[in-house]
């Protein structure tokens, strides 16, 4: 069966958030079980069956669009598509149902409603995007930065590897 995390974060009602884990996919080793990342040498029928699974073990409103993560700044609009390039580090929406996607391994996945939940954004962070701007890219696709309520940000999956600072809950690079 597949693993997911769900937050327990206070959010709006009409937003909700998930994290995989690596249990419950079809990937053979070294991709072990759950991969979503067609970029890695994975067989790609391996990967579509895990974000198949994924989606439905999630109870996602529509499928995500996957983004091709280059550890940049660019941020992708979900408007219904289609788009000529997916190639960007943090997705955002503000179409009912629409589910933003980020896929990390030792980077951080960060998230971000407004106070209503009717705009969201999912950003790929890590070092480089981090020092690059990412965040601020994507705070800057809210229509209204003050009403950017609530931001959480989920495990990477190398948690063992990660220090983090008491004080500020930020992680320590």
């Amino acid at each position: 069966m597949t693993k997911l995390i769900v937050p327990q974060w206070p959010m709006p009602g009409s937003v909700a958030a998930c994290s995989s884990t690596r249990i419950g996919g079809v990937s053979l080793p070294p991709y072990d079980s759950l991969n979503l990342g067609a970029h890695c040498g994975d067989n790609l029928q391996d990967v579509e069956e895990n974000r198949r699974r994924m989606f439905a073990t999630g109870g996602l409103p529509s499928y995500p669009v996957w983004l091709e993560q280059v550890h940049g700044t660019e941020v992708l609009t979900l408007d219904g598509g289609p788009y000529p390039s997916k190639r960007a580090d943090a997705s955002y929406s503000r179409t009912p149902g629409t589910v933003c996607a980020v896929m990390t391994a030792d980077c951080l996945p960060v998230l971000f409603c407004n106070r209503d939940g009717t705009e969201v954004a999912a950003a790929h962070a890590g070092w480089r995007g981090l020092c690059e701007g990412v965040l601020e890219a994507t705070v800057a696709r809210f229509a209204d930065k003050a009403e950017i309520l609530w931001r959480g940000w989920g495990p990477p999956s190398v948690r063992r590897r990660l220090r983090w600072d008491r004080k500020s809950g930020m992680p320590l690079w």
